[in-house]
């Protein structure tokens, strides 16, 4: 059996000009912005030492960097078990990864769009002819009923001459990216708030033990009242002020046990499982000074490139960037290679004999002429969401500047204010053991105790709440540097002594 043969020059002339003009790309190509005028950004941060001469730069963001478990620098054994339950059970996380994985599908998703795509539709269909088709003409027709046996083989393909495809494959990536450091970025706030919560859950456990212990001072400084009321030496009034100091104390730890409570069942949420089943052991944190993490007194900004949230605001830039050019792509004119082959026959004994075959092979060409303004207003909304993203960028390099600020400026007031609060509890103390004295010589009534030891109590408490402060303070400059500055300290501290 002889086949024909298929002139393909021009079909090869017009495929080699297709492919040619497919190295083309509309619209502008991603340029990261800078987060403000360079004129306007601050050469070191302001509560850093004042030797710093690192300038700020435009964020090169870096969030792919490994954080570690910044957590373990506290050596809590509670904490790391808490971050290491969360990790796997936290539900926001989970819907985070969930959403990286749909990005993912999203890229490949816009891949697929810049190869064939190949489809095989089989058909059968029974048909008969109209025996009046040609009645008008004064022809008597014939019907005929016939099976009609078909196997289609169709491609198609869009030949990205303007790179619209391309553009769409670039703003699925970008997606990707902020997704991942979406994901990076909640990752490091439920690390935050689970040492967040368990330092101010431990705060009040130090906080209830020290009221617990008070309670006991002042119900053994009752009965010695009442001791001394039998005596003669005390008076009722003695007796009443020392019930009142003992009550008004026993008062405040109910109010400290729910405070814990909800706490406890904000890490229970955190780790991903039912309050009702969730306990965290009461055990007060000591030496507090060695808890907390030197910190570094010169902090370069290049510390800032390692937060997911700019990581991520950069990312949607970039994307917006090439909606940019899908937007513009649409006003140019779309070229489409289409292909048919196959089968088709009224036997099926004959249906896949040679003489059944078809084909047929040709481009296609969209022009949009009149649109009704909508590829301008595409545009013009692709154009304005870039805008936003860059505005969003900006901001979010501005609150990491903050957030810094706020942590460095928390580290070094509430160090002055323990400072401070502890001499001045140091005086309390000796003022109630004084007034202990006086009370016992019979020179002062009790009321001039239970004044020194209110006074000191609240000193004491106030001391235990601060150094909490400092370890939620510590948590806080960590994420607000994203993720800890460890690996940084030995450099940090060399620069900070010349």
């Amino acid at each position: 059996m002889t086949r024909p043969t298929i002139s393909i020059s021009n079909t090869a002339l017009f495929l080699t000009l297709a492919l040619a003009l497919a190295g083309c790309k509309v619209g502008p190509d991603y340029q990261r912005p800078a987060p403000l005028g360079q004129s306007t950004m601050p050469a070191a941060f302001s509560n850093s030492s004042a030797t710093n001469t690192a300038e700020w730069k435009p964020a090169e963001p870096s969030a792919h960097l490994p954080r570690g478990a910044w957590w373990e620098v506290f050596g809590e054994a509670d904490l790391n078990r808490l971050e290491q339950v969360a990790a796997p059970q936290n539900q926001e996380l989970a819907a985070a990864f969930a959403r990286l994985n749909e990005a993912r599908a999203t890229v490949n998703v816009s891949r697929a769009d810049l190869l064939p795509q190949v489809s095989l539709n089989p058909s059968y269909s029974r048909q008969r002819t109209s025996a009046n088709e040609h009645k008008d003409t004064g022809v008597t027709g014939v019907a005929y009923t016939y099976n009609t046996y078909t196997m289609p083989l169709q491609a198609a393909w869009e030949v990205d001459l303007w790179g619209r495809v391309r553009r769409q494959v670039e703003s699925a990536k970008a997606r990707l990216s902020a997704s991942a450091d979406d994901l990076a970025a909640l990752t490091l706030t439920i690390q935050a708030e689970i040492a967040t919560d368990y330092f101010t859950l431990r705060a009040l456990d130090a906080e209830y033990d020290l009221l617990s212990r008070t309670v006991e001072t002042y119900r053994k400084s009752l009965e010695l009242t009442m001791n001394r009321r039998k005596g003669g030496v005390a008076t009722e009034l003695d007796v009443a002020q020392a019930q009142t100091q003992l009550r008004a104390t026993e008062s405040n730890l109910p109010a400290l046990r729910l405070q814990r409570i909800r706490l406890e069942h904000a890490l229970a949420t955190l780790c991903g499982e039912p309050a009702t089943c969730f306990s965290v052991a009461a055990a007060a944190v000591t030496n507090y000074t060695e808890k907390i993490p030197a910190v570094p007194i010169v902090l370069p900004s290049e510390l800032l490139e390692r937060r997911p949230d700019v990581a991520a605001a950069e990312q949607r830039m970039a994307a917006a960037n090439a909606d940019i050019g899908v937007a513009q792509g649409a006003f140019y004119p779309r070229l489409l290679l289409n292909g048919l082959a196959g089968f088709q026959s009224i036997s099926a004994s004959s249906w896949f004999d040679w003489p059944s075959r078809f084909w047929a092979f040709g481009p296609t060409l969209e022009l949009p002429l009149y649109t009704g303004g909508r590829n301008r207003a595409q545009l013009a909304l692709a154009r304005a969401t870039y805008d936003e993203t860059v505005a969003g960028y900006r901001q979010t390099v501005l609150n990491a500047f903050q957030e810094v600020e706020d942590q460095i400026a928390a580290q070094r007031l509430l160090e002055e204010q323990l400072t401070a609060e502890q001499a001045t509890l140091a005086a309390a103390q000796h003022t109630v053991e004084i007034a202990n004295n006086r009370y016992k010589a019979g020179l002062v009534t009790y009321l001039e105790v239970a004044t020194a030891q209110s006074a000191a109590l609240n000193l004491e408490r106030t001391v235990v709440q601060l150094q909490g402060d400092k370890l939620v303070a510590s948590v806080g400059l960590i994420r607000a540097l994203g993720g800890g500055w460890e690996k940084n300290i030995a450099g940090l501290a060399a620069a900070a002594q010349h």
